[in-house]
């Protein structure tokens, strides 16, 4: 780069500064919120030895040199899921945690790949108790109506007139044809979930949450991810979604406590990431002797920080709430 283009480059935030501003109150107000009903605030690493085992998120990986040359890799964390995980079970009781998030490889309008996450886990609430304080925190951060809430199948029925658990790979085949999806990459891997996120991405999630937030409840059960399954019927888990403008803003789990599931769970990310022709990621065994040790009973969600402020400020590009976004970083 010449000296010339050097003293052109852009510099200037991405965010107007009055939208700085806001947010900054925004964030405030959040912490109020945690702070009127006992949830303590709490902070963990960002790099860590272990990071998601889960296919389709990729880590950001770091090198760390000792003093004496000996370098070990660390990960930017997706989430701080693992080691608010190990708080709780050390007796923290409620918490939640403000923090950077990092996910490689997928740069949108909607989604940077440093992001901000509010992420909270409450013991003794079940999923349904995590999911009206959800749509408490919603009303009082947004100022938005309560939430209407559907389980998958309503959906999936309501929008494509197919169940999921009951349908087959070649119907959802042939839906995504008759709406003219085109996957680019090869589909001889897909999985019936594959298909299903498909078309949840392409032809339900658009039209959610226009008006009033949606809570999204009763997943597949091999869509559990670190949830558990639902003890009344284990064909679903016990997990919601929530989306407005079309947009998934949060994701809550009634978390997984049996240590022995975990690990199977984790290996059989390992064993689709080396379908997927991904590395597989090594498990995080300090979880795993957390969760050993005892998980108190207890649910927990994640939210997109960014992606509130975006609701709050009726845009539909990230960079226009974030001080400087990826390209600019």
């Amino acid at each position: 780069m010449s000296p010339a283009s050097k003293n052109n480059a852009a510099w200037e935030p991405t965010a107007a500064l009055q939208t700085l501003r806001q947010r900054a109150r925004i964030l405030q107000n959040i912490r109020d919120f945690f702070e009127d009903r006992g949830v303590l605030e709490v902070e963990t690493p960002l790099l860590s030895q272990h990071s998601v085992t889960a296919p389709y998120i990729q880590s950001f990986k770091s090198e760390y040199q000792r003093a004496d040359g000996v370098t070990q890799d660390y990960y930017l964390q997706t989430s701080p899921e693992y080691a608010m995980k190990r708080l709780l079970v050390a007796g923290a009781g409620p918490i939640y945690q403000v923090c950077k998030s990092f996910r490689n490889g997928d740069q949108s309008d909607i989604h940077n790949p440093e992001f901000t996450m509010l992420e909270w886990y409450r013991p003794s609430f079940d999923l349904e108790h995590l999911m009206n304080e959800m749509d408490e925190f919603l009303q009082f951060i947004l100022n938005c109506k309560r939430a209407d809430r559907f389980s998958y199948a309503q959906l999936f029925i309501q929008y494509l007139n197919i169940n999921p658990f009951e349908c087959t790979i070649d119907d959802l085949k042939n839906c995504a044809a008759s709406h003219h999806i085109h996957v680019a990459s090869d589909t001889n891997d897909f999985t019936k979930d594959s298909w299903l996120e498909v078309l949840m991405g392409h032809l339900i999630e658009p039209q959610l949450g226009l008006e009033n937030p949606v809570f999204i409840h009763d997943f597949p059960a091999s869509q559990a991810a670190l949830a558990r399954l639902d003890p009344n019927n284990p064909l679903v888990a016990a997990r919601f979604e929530v989306y407005m403008h079309g947009m998934e803003l949060a994701n809550g789990f009634y978390e997984l406590c049996d240590a022995t599931e975990q690990r199977r769970r984790f290996e059989e990310d390992q064993q689709q990431r080396t379908a997927l022709g991904f590395n597989p990621m090594s498990i995080d065994e300090r979880l795993l002797a957390a969760l050993k040790q005892g998980l108190p009973d207890c649910s927990g969600v994640a939210l997109g920080i960014d992606r509130l402020m975006m609701i709050f400020f009726e845009t539909k590009k990230i960079k226009e709430i974030l001080s400087f976004d990826w390209n600019n970083a």
